[in-house]
């Protein structure tokens, strides 16, 4: 068959408008904050008209919680990577320390969060929406991983809730990195820094709860 009568096969952009104005409200948010980022600007990054945004999206607090469920999902899809394997506690939480790790301080979640953080007096629905779809997922997931720990005797809670303590390893992992890297923007923590910082978190954590220290 000649090339002139070769059939080609048609391609097909199966983004939906409504995906292309989000990544563009992605961009825009995350590199001028909530309060400085406009519609227009949006718009104009998508390359679509203002009814098509406003088709999708009502205002721009809309737009921005959307980012909000759309990033966290993504970091909870990440931390559940990570299963419970029995007799290996010590080796779970390690590996659940570090991909939270790379969640909560890629470039992405540092922004998101110092938007919230800015913004979250003004615009409390913006801070509850990422508390609820960020952290409180993370805790939640954490919470599933002790439970099972638990359940095989490997932790001893005493009165301590699977809540409280997924908040206090939580809490104790992300603490430090997530500061330097805040305080210090041009000098964040060495990879052996953080790979130190989750050893003594979780020896930390497990010296409170693990069943032989208990």
């Amino acid at each position: 068959m000649s090339a002139s009568n070769t059939i080609q096969t048609p391609t097909y952009n199966t983004r939906s408008k409504a995906d292309i104005v989000l990544d563009a409200a992605r961009t825009v948010f995350l590199s001028y904050g909530f309060s400085d980022a406009t519609t227009d600007m949006i718009q104009k990054k998508a390359g679509v008209s203002k009814s098509t945004v406003y088709a999708h999206y009502k205002n721009k607090e809309a737009l921005f919680i959307a980012v909000i469920e759309s990033e966290c999902k993504n970091y909870a899809k990440q931390i559940r990577k990570i299963q419970f394997s029995p007799g290996k506690l010590k080796e779970t939480l390690t590996a659940m320390a570090h991909e939270y790790l790379n969640v909560v301080l890629s470039p992405t979640a540092l922004s998101l969060h110092k938007i919230i953080i800015s913004e979250g007096t003004r615009f409390p629905s913006l801070a509850n929406t990422f508390y609820n779809e960020g952290p409180q997922a993370i805790i939640s997931i954490v919470s599933e991983i002790l439970s099972n720990a638990k359940k095989r005797q490997e932790l001893t809670l005493t009165d301590t809730t699977l809540s409280e303590a997924a908040k206090v390893f939580i809490h104790l992992v992300r603490s430090e990195p997530q500061l330097s890297n805040l305080m210090h923007p041009n000098t964040p923590p060495t990879k052996d820094e953080i790979n130190r910082w989750v050893v003594v978190s979780v020896n930390s954590f497990l010296l409170a709860f693990e069943k032989n220290n208990a």
